[in-house]
């Protein structure tokens, strides 16, 4: 799994190689192929794993989200590889609507926490829960490895890390005020 997450992260599924792959993880191409299907099979369970792990690491508070969107952005610099495999599963399989039907299962519980949080007044009700999650994914992913403008690395100056979280944070307390 994690050849074919370096792999796929890269090169993206039309990229990609199962040979590489395969040599990468020291096993051979009919292995691969018994083991995980087809190559769109593969990438469709390195993403699953992928939305799970990011799930697990960085939880949805509805009423903490300007952290949430500062953690994600941490979470983005630390490793781009999610931002990567979404916009790979963007670009190559899903162009409009929800990226994967996979996320469901993640999102009932994070959208859940927002409606809370708006049904005790400490988030807007202007928009609904599904409408807070996604302008919070969106701020987040601001200078991302996705971002058309200006993405953020590791190498960047820690004084340019703090200030774009200190211009999430400040965006996602306007944006999520009551």
């Amino acid at each position: 799994m994690k050849a074919a997450t370096i792999e796929f992260a890269q090169y993206g599924l039309a990229g990609s190689r199962i040979d590489r792959i395969a040599a990468s993880a020291g096993v051979n191409k009919a292995q691969s192929y018994a083991w995980c299907g087809t190559k769109d099979d593969l990438f469709t369970l390195v993403f699953a794993q992928h939305l799970a792990s990011i799930a697990e690491h960085v939880r949805v508070d509805g009423f903490h989200l300007p952290d949430y969107v500062v953690r994600l952005y941490d979470f983005y610099l630390t490793d781009p590889t999610h931002v990567r495999l979404a916009t790979w599963m963007r670009l190559e399989r899903v162009p409009a609507g929800l990226l994967s039907e996979q996320m469901n299962e993640h999102l009932a519980p994070m959208l859940e926490s927002i409606a809370r949080a708006q049904a005790q007044g400490a988030v807007t009700d202007r928009y609904s829960p599904n409408e807070v999650y996604e302008l919070a994914i969106g701020l987040s992913l601001t200078w991302s490895p996705a971002s058309v403008l200006v993405a953020a690395g590791p190498e960047d100056d820690e004084s340019e890390h703090q200030r774009r979280r200190a211009v999430l944070r400040e965006a996602a307390e306007r944006t999520f005020a009551p």
